[in-house]
């Protein structure tokens, strides 16, 4: 949809991803689904150049809760960045992510949408100004942080991958989850969809500080399908619950691919 207002200020986030198509819902928290997310002769091109899984770090092996494999910044950092500099594709994805263009592409694309999260792209003197004053007024202010951004390629296997409830770190402000499917080589009835949740119990409405959650202490409220060249975007709150159901594709080889790209203040 066109950004609330007219113009097309959201459209191009960057020369990869489009927000232009982005639609939100608000409740229980901002989330939206953009597609299509890329052009299509580029998503096809990123979804062949997809990394081999026998690069990503498996949850399991790490202690981590879920069925998924890694390959980013904080799992296996080397073939990481053999990959990504190794091949010019990636490469631009790479640079153009960590932009703060990109950045403040992605914040104006949820403002022009009512979601303004106080973020303004600042100078340095700026923010050092601001965080005088924070010192000051004890207390921290979105001027006085620089954002970052960082992604990751995730694979989830159709036999039993699955992403456990949760609300995402303190330190992430967007996440943006674009999938990576190839045409046909996903089928539906394995799941695999970005589910939505209401905590069952009251109890566990609040959390900011994201502790982990049972399958069984949550409601799916909605689920975005895993479709191809789509994104799907959401902001970090207290109340941010969501994850991805044990798939059902017992003895398939196939895997959930999707670029995780997140938008942060440092830790």
């Amino acid at each position: 949809m066109p950004a609330p207002g007219g113009g097309r200020a959201a459209g191009a986030v960057a020369l990869f991803l489009s927000l232009e198509h982005l639609e939100l819902r608000y409740e229980p928290f901002p989330i939206g689904l953009a597609r299509p997310a890329i052009a299509p002769e580029t998503y096809d091109a990123m979804a062949e150049a997809f990394p081999s899984v026998e690069l990503f770090e498996d949850f399991r092996a790490m202690g981590k809760p879920g069925n998924k494999y890694t390959l980013s910044e904080r799992e296996n950092l080397r073939a990481y960045l053999d990959f990504v500099r190794s091949r010019p594709l990636w490469r631009e994805f790479h640079r153009q992510v960590k932009s703060q263009a990109f950045i403040q592409g992605v914040l104006e694309a949820l403002r022009q949408r009512y979601v303004d999260l106080g973020f303004r792209p600042t100078t340095a003197w700026q923010r050092m100004r601001s965080r005088l004053g924070d010192l000051i007024r004890g207390r921290v202010s979105p001027q006085s942080l620089r954002l970052r951004s960082r992604f990751e390629f995730s694979a989830l296997p159709a036999d039993g991958g699955q992403v456990v409830p949760h609300t995402d770190s303190v330190s992430k402000i967007v996440t943006l989850v674009c999938s990576m499917a190839r045409k046909g080589e996903w089928d539906p009835a394995w799941g695999g969809g970005l589910d939505l949740n209401r905590p069952r119990h009251p109890r566990l409405a609040f959390n900011q500080l994201n502790r982990l959650a049972d399958f069984d202490e949550m409601e799916v409220i909605d689920t975005y399908p895993y479709e191809p060249n789509q994104c799907v975007v959401f902001v970090k709150t207290w109340n941010s619950w969501h994850s991805v159901r044990p798939m059902t594709g017992p003895g398939s080889n196939a895997l959930r691919k999707t670029l995780t790209i997140v938008i942060e203040t440092p830790r």
